[in-house]
């Protein structure tokens, strides 16, 4: 039997590098995009070469965006999981200097981890867009974080073995 995965089984969470930056306990972020890996390549023909020799150089990952529902909550300023509007008012002045630990989940039909963890360590926060407004919606509001990826941790051993 398969056990496909559907988009709403992946959520990503974050913790600050530095701990004075603001915490996202308990907080999933709904939507990931971004995190491809790829290497640039140089094709050489030598000497006339009909088919190239291919150098390659190290991979690297693209940033990845983390999007979730808007909340102005302001009636806890201390909590962790709520007032995103506070979070976000205070992470502005932080884009391109504050790190995160990133880590994108794969759940089960019950949100259940799974294990199939993509975890990224020291991600910069590089963007924040903010929610668009119109006053002839109902949708709900959208916020995302953008961070630059410098790495991805490596699997478990023996996570791969036949």
């Amino acid at each position: 039997m398969s056990n496909k995965v559907s988009q709403r089984q992946i959520l990503a969470d974050i913790a600050p590098v530095n701990k004075n930056h603001p915490k996202w306990l308990d907080f999933k972020f709904p939507q990931v995009s971004g995190g491809e890996i790829t290497a640039s390549v140089e094709k050489i023909y030598e000497g006339g070469a009909k088919h190239p020799t291919v150098l390659c150089a190290p991979f690297e990952i693209g940033d990845i965006t983390l999007t979730a529902h808007y909340d102005d909550d302001a009636e806890n300023l201390t909590s962790d999981a709520s007032n995103v509007a506070a979070k976000i008012s205070y992470m502005r002045e932080l884009v391109g200097q504050a790190y995160y630990d990133l880590n994108v989940r794969t759940f089960n039909c019950d949100l259940v981890v799974l294990g199939a963890d993509r975890i990224y360590n020291s991600c910069l926060l590089v963007g924040i867009t903010e929610p668009d407004g119109d006053s002839s919606s109902g949708a709900p509001a959208t916020f995302s974080l953008t961070f630059a990826v410098q790495g991805i941790a490596a699997p478990a051993r023996g996570a791969l073995t036949a």
